[in-house]
């Protein structure tokens, strides 16, 4: 699949790390696994040098892991949206700018576009509080020469992005550049899923004969992001 765009997604939570855990003692748990206390591990990053230098060593390993695949990283991202933190950021840009960056997810997905589907919408409370960190990190990547998305879905269904959902907003897609992202499985339970995540349904949506007719409209141009420097 020559034409498949893969890209680099960061796990710095609730994930199994590249690094040995003796050295990144403060990024996990007994376990071994990176924590799940995003808020406490956010705040030891920032204001801990030692976590800091741990956190970039372990990011830095995984842009290794993937520049050993000898795949071309087409864009970035990280799980829960972790790279809107300031040292994660900070870390991202200087490391991956080494590993030939070009493009990152900023995670700002329009209301109004939502809105125009019909389709009821999820508690918006958390992307209230994280657009504002969205909006400076796309300017300070954008300054830096990333390509950034204009707009992303995925936020507001994610896990439950099922046909009639998928279908209304490939139908309102806005000007500009879009990502849509899913989390699409032939099944669920497996190591890391998270609860009550619809895997087959958002993998049939992604199948779905009508879903498919819609994103061939004349008027979209598809790709990945190296399709759009």
């Amino acid at each position: 699949m020559p034409s498949l765009r893969t890209g680099l997604h960061i796990v710095l939570v609730e994930g199994r790390p590249i690094l040995p855990p003796s050295i990144i003692p403060d990024l996990v748990g007994r376990n071994g696994l990176f924590r799940a206390d995003m808020a406490r591990a956010g705040a030891a990053m920032f204001f801990s040098k030692s976590v800091r230098r741990q956190m970039e060593d372990e990011i830095a390993a995984q842009f290794s892991a993937f520049h050993a695949t000898g795949l071309p990283l087409d864009h970035v991202n990280a799980h829960k949206h972790f790279h809107l933190h300031p040292s994660i950021a900070d870390a991202v840009l200087e490391i991956g700018r080494t590993y030939g960056m070009r493009a990152l997810r900023v995670p700002l997905e329009p209301g109004r576009v939502l809105a125009r589907t019909g389709h009821k919408r999820r508690n918006d409370s958390v992307s209230f509080i994280t657009a504002p960190f969205a909006r400076h990190l796309g300017t300070r990547f954008r300054k830096a020469g990333v390509r950034v998305p204009d707009a992303v879905f995925g936020l507001a269904w994610s896990g439950a992005m099922h046909q009639a959902r998928l279908k209304a907003i490939i139908d309102h897609l806005p000007a500009g550049l879009s990502e849509i992202y899913l989390h699409p499985a032939t099944s669920g339970g497996f190591e890391g899923s998270a609860p009550g995540y619809r895997y087959a349904d958002e993998f049939a949506a992604l199948i779905d004969p009508a879903v498919v007719s819609a994103a061939r409209n004349p008027h979209i141009a598809l790709g990945g992001f190296s399709d759009f420097l």
